[in-house]
């Protein structure tokens, strides 16, 4: 089992930045890829980045690709998605989870944190 607790959240004016934290626990998080994804109000959760488990392939949405990084640190057991020239659509609840590959499809990943809130204003 893997624990994920998302932090780093909060409300931002467009064109700020932000960095969030997906810290885990239990099971080694080094042996699984990562990622990042995201559900607005009323919408259906959508894939962000992920990153394979040694930190060398990392996949962005083409919705945030130049914008958005993300990253990991093996000794601390976290994952970082560092988000700038945030736009009012990127408003969602973020989510982090882990799975044995990288991919876009949330069913790929068998971990999931409990999301924390990114608001942006225009």
């Amino acid at each position: 089992q893997v624990q994920l607790v998302e932090s780093g959240g909060g409300l931002v004016l467009a064109g700020g930045s932000l960095r969030l934290s997906c810290a885990a626990s239990g099971r080694t998080f080094a042996d699984y890829a990562a990622a990042w994804f995201r559900q607005a109000a009323g919408k259906e959760r959508e894939f962000v980045a992920t990153i394979s488990w040694e930190g060398g392939r990392a996949y962005y949405s083409e919705s945030v690709k130049g914008r958005f990084t993300i990253s990991r640190d093996a000794a601390k057991n976290t994952v970082y998605l560092r988000m700038n020239s945030l736009k009012p659509e990127d408003t969602a609840v973020y989510y982090c989870a882990a799975g044995l590959n990288p991919h876009t499809i949330a069913s790929a990943y068998h971990y999931w944190g409990q999301g924390t809130q990114v608001t942006v204003s225009s």
